[in-house]
């Protein structure tokens, strides 16, 4: 892997940011979390979660939590809709799978906000300059999530993401969070487009 260039680290108190979250949303996190639990174990066989390994920052694997939604079993990266469930159809519509995440962020392998976890063999094929994208933690939104999300390429999520690392801030993170609740809520899958950057006003150059 090639050398990151590591003057571009998470800004200062990044890591208390996502403590004081966690703090903040902990209870409404276990009623949801424990409910969400709850429909996957009584609605088909299998674990209530799902693990895999993701490259975290500086490459560092660690392993992702989410809730299960597709069938017990072998199941292909990108899955067809006889592989989710009906109840995991709702979890990620409502972006709700993603919740055990937070045990990520407390684990200090994820942020709250950030570029979203990728697999290795997605990061095995990036240049040397879209691996700073692993010069912060993944998080559990960013700002490719809210100006697009899937209806972006994988260059465009990989440049917001970029654009993310290069100048991000505490207004940054607060302005992401405010849009992803208000996508959460409308159960919407995507962000406004990438031409219509609405987090532009508070990201500024380092």
């Amino acid at each position: 892997m090639a050398k990151l260039n590591e003057s571009r680290s998470p800004y200062r108190g990044k890591r208390l940011f996502d403590l004081a979250l966690l703090v903040a949303v902990a209870p409404v996190a276990l009623l949801l979390g424990a409910g969400c639990a709850l429909a996957v174990r009584t609605s088909s066989q299998g674990p209530v979660l799902f693990r895999q390994e993701r490259v975290g920052r500086n490459g560092v694997v660690f392993v992702v939590l989410k809730f299960r939604t597709m069938v017990d079993g072998d199941n292909p990266i990108i899955p067809s809709d006889s592989h989710i469930t009906p109840v995991g159809r709702i979890l990620r519509r409502l972006s709700l799978d993603e919740l055990p995440q937070l045990i990520n962020v407390a684990r200090g392998d994820m942020s709250v906000v950030g570029p979203r976890p990728t697999l290795a063999y997605q990061v095995d094929r990036w240049s040397s300059r879209q691996r700073e994208r692993l010069l912060v933690r993944p998080g559990l939104t960013g700002l490719a999530q809210v100006n697009g999300r899937n209806s972006l390429s994988w260059p465009e999520r990989i440049e917001l993401d970029l654009d993310y690392v290069a100048r991000q801030s505490v207004l940054a993170d607060l302005k992401i969070l405010t849009l992803t609740a208000r996508a959460m809520v409308a159960a919407e899958g995507t962000g406004p487009t990438a031409a219509d950057d609405p987090i532009a006003s508070v990201l500024v150059d380092p």
